[in-house]
């Protein structure tokens, strides 16, 4: 089989499924490139912990990455037990209790309106002496084609647009902060630079730090590195400020697959086979994206022998993953593997119907280690 362009002999039989496995050596290639961005630049690169959150591989990532950022009290107590470095949090909105307790945990705290702000200043000020404080703008220049994933678009309840931070008090604040892309490459991010540089270049002076935010497939094969990089020192150049990115993907692009088991094979209509996994718990990006996962060895519907349709273990009706085809037939039993499965995976399974989550294994050169399995404990204790 393959992982992230090599080949890795991985003994399925051995697999508990359905089962995450994630790929040492591709984290390490992933964190060469992030790491060259760095040198080149002196940005620091923080882990999206909503992107990617298997703290087991935390002593590799932060070798290299200069901390995380999260987004809830539990990201960013996530960051400051397992991952160390600096803390970067940001919330659409924090009631007092909770932002009392990531304001013990936190490096950097971003604001997503000035009533917030103004609300909590009191209290932030007595973390001024190691806490940052920025704010979340929208420059709204969307990049993103699919609305659900747009933090730019018209409706948006993310970020402060321009006309609503005129003539406001930014004493306290060090930071901006901004987030237009999702998978998208240094062009996107160039385009978007010229539209922030636009509404905002007159605030920038005044700022210590600016974080450019996630959605940066950096690690993608085709991706210009050397672009991104020009770009980060001439905005450094230009407003002497220091430069974040956040990227969760691009750490763990290419760096996993998803292994599961066919349970059944019937006809209803089309070839149906139900697998132990499920669109709805396992892999709901699937539903949400949508988008159609790869399948090792599978073509398009109808582009080879045998089409089947897969649907997932959970009652819900629309749980189904999709229409593969296959040179040979399926065989209950058989086992499938879904590759780029490291990112956006792993932190949205969900335990519906009862169905239970995927166990975690690492994979270091062909090596399949179990790193933590699932049961009915874990689905009891969410629940009260």
């Amino acid at each position: 089989m393959i992982l992230d362009g090599d080949t890795v002999t991985i003994d399925l039989n051995t697999v508990p499924t359905p089962c995450f496995i994630v790929d040492q050596q591709a984290l390490e290639r992933n964190l060469a490139i992030l790491d060259q961005v760095q040198q080149k630049t002196t940005a620091k690169i923080l882990l999206a912990l909503k992107g990617f959150a298997m703290f087991s591989t935390f002593p590799i990532l932060n070798r290299v990455l200069a901390g995380t950022c999260a987004s809830s009290i539990d990201e960013a107590l996530l960051g400051r037990e397992e991952f160390g470095g600096e803390v970067h949090t940001f919330s659409p909105a924090y009631s007092e209790e909770t932002l009392r307790k990531i304001l013990e945990v936190s490096n950097h705290v971003v604001f997503n309106s000035f009533s917030q702000w103004q609300k909590f200043k009191p209290l932030c000020q007595s973390y001024s002496s190691r806490v940052k404080f920025g704010l979340r703008i929208n420059p709204e220049h969307s990049e993103t084609k699919t609305a659900m994933y747009d933090p730019c678009r018209p409706d948006s309840r993310l970020g402060i647009r321009i006309a609503d931070f005129k003539e406001k008090d930014l004493t306290g604040i060090s930071g901006l902060h901004f987030h237009t892309l999702c998978e998208q490459d240094s062009f996107a991010l160039e385009r978007t630079l010229k539209a922030v540089e636009t509404k905002f270049g007159e605030y920038f002076p005044a700022m210590d730090w600016v974080n450019f935010g996630g959605g940066h497939h950096i690690t993608r094969p085709d991706y210009d590195v050397g672009h991104l990089c020009s770009l980060i020192n001439g905005f450094k150049e230009k407003y002497d400020v220091n430069i974040y990115l956040e990227p969760g993907e691009a750490v763990a692009l290419n760096a996993g697959i998803f292994v599961t088991t066919v349970l059944d094979i019937n006809h209803q209509g089309v070839d149906l086979a139900i697998l132990d996994a499920s669109a709805s718990t396992h892999l709901p990006d699937i539903l949400e994206m949508p988008y159609r996962p790869d399948i090792v060895g599978s073509g398009e519907p109808w582009q080879k022998k045998y089409t089947y349709r897969f649907g997932g273990v959970s009652c819900l009706a629309g749980d189904l993953i999709g229409d593969y085809s296959f040179d040979t037939p399926l065989s209950i039993g058989d086992k499938l593997v879904f590759t780029d499965m490291a990112h956006y995976t792993m932190v949205k399974t969900t335990t519906f119907n009862g169905v239970r989550l995927p166990s975690i294994a690492l994979c270091n050169k062909g090596d399949i280690k179990i790193i933590r399995e699932f049961g009915y404990e874990d689905f009891k204790n969410r629940l009260s």
